[in-house]
């Protein structure tokens, strides 16, 4: 039997700032969705898409703003939002910000 490679770690120390770049790391990938950790410098963002699911981004240090369907929300370490499947949404760090996106497929 295969045993279970489980470690505790601090989700905001899990993931590394790199300059003028956007990190990401993968936590989990599965057919239910993924849990990714990204981490965006100063003024770097994710121009406008849409998914077809719905994803659930918690902050974990820093302060962005996010668009949803052309609504900004500016959001700071421990807010959470939602982000609709197929709604458009955009990313933009006012400072240096860390987030936790899941994913969820269903």
């Amino acid at each position: 039997m295969e045993m279970l490679r489980t470690k505790v770690e601090l989700l905001k120390e899990s993931i590394s700032y790199a300059e003028r770049s956007i990190v990401s790391r993968q936590i989990i990938k599965s057919q239910a969705g993924n849990i990714t950790l990204f981490a965006f410098d100063k003024g770097e963002g994710l121009s406008e898409h849409s998914a077809p699911y719905d994803a659930f981004v918690q902050v974990l240090e820093g302060k962005a703003e996010i668009r949803i369907g052309g609504v900004p929300y500016q959001v700071d370490e421990g807010n959470y939002l939602v982000m609709p499947a197929n709604i458009p949404h955009a990313v933009k760090a006012i400072e240096r910000f860390k987030m936790m996106l899941v994913m969820i497929r269903g």
